[in-house]
């Protein structure tokens, strides 16, 4: 065999590796995602059930970032599994004050419902376009940087000076930052192999999927009321 051959034959065994290392990440992270998606929204169902309050904003910062910073600590471990259960569950439970307070409202459920139904065709739409399409999405990493700046400033600015339009801009924002987010994660596994570690791909994934949530349930109830 000539050099050329053998050189030919080890970038296709190199291709067919890198082919099925990635199917397993996705089989592996949208399994795992299905799972929290599922475990948040029954603690979110508990934590409407039992009438909890409105969490206190400085308690959930604490506990969403704290419980994140140990999913990427134990992600390599049998251990991360179980703390990104309780980062999603934490964030389900904290989810029910919300929904508690939208279901008050005359047509609350239906809200919550078109908003869920969005957000699933929204990254379902999108998946598909990431994996069907295999576009290199790689170059929204700058984009996204600076879209995360100017909504912590705007969300900043939102808490002292409580002005509803800016909120309204806040969460259109954030529909078009966990957008690209979704994009952008399911472009790294498939191009540059940018996250093998499926754990941590997932909680990317719910992270973009629960802002999406949110920030639809809010332009939704936002223009309800107009």
């Amino acid at each position: 065999m000539s050099y050329n051959d053998s050189h030919i034959a080890q970038s296709a065994s190199g291709g067919v590796a890198n082919s099925v290392s990635t199917n397993k990440v996705l089989r592996n992270t949208y399994a795992l995602l299905a799972m929290t998606l599922l475990f948040s929204a029954a603690t979110a169902g508990v934590a409407v059930a039992m009438g909890v309050q409105q969490m206190n904003i400085f308690v959930f910062f604490i506990g969403a970032y704290g419980l994140m910073f140990l999913v990427h600590k134990t992600a390599n471990s049998a251990m991360g599994l179980l703390a990104t259960f309780a980062f999603t569950g934490f964030m389900g439970f904290t989810l029910g004050p919300i929904l508690s307070a939208y279901l008050a409202l005359p047509n609350g459920g239906a809200l919550i419902m078109n908003a869920l139904a969005m957000t699933g065709v929204t990254f379902i739409g999108l998946s598909a376009v990431a994996l069907v399409t295999k576009k290199d999405f790689g170059f929204l990493a700058n984009f996204m940087l600076a879209g995360a700046i100017v909504l912590v400033l705007a969300m900043v600015a939102g808490l002292i000076f409580n002005i509803p339009a800016l909120s309204l801009m806040v969460s259109a924002g954030f529909v078009l930052f966990s957008s690209a987010a979704i994009l952008y994660q399911t472009s790294e596994i498939i191009h540059r192999q940018g996250e093998t570690n499926y754990i941590l791909a997932t909680i990317t994934l719910f992270v973009s999927i629960y802002n999406l949530f949110i920030s639809l349930l809010s332009l939704l109830g936002f223009m309800s009321n107009d």
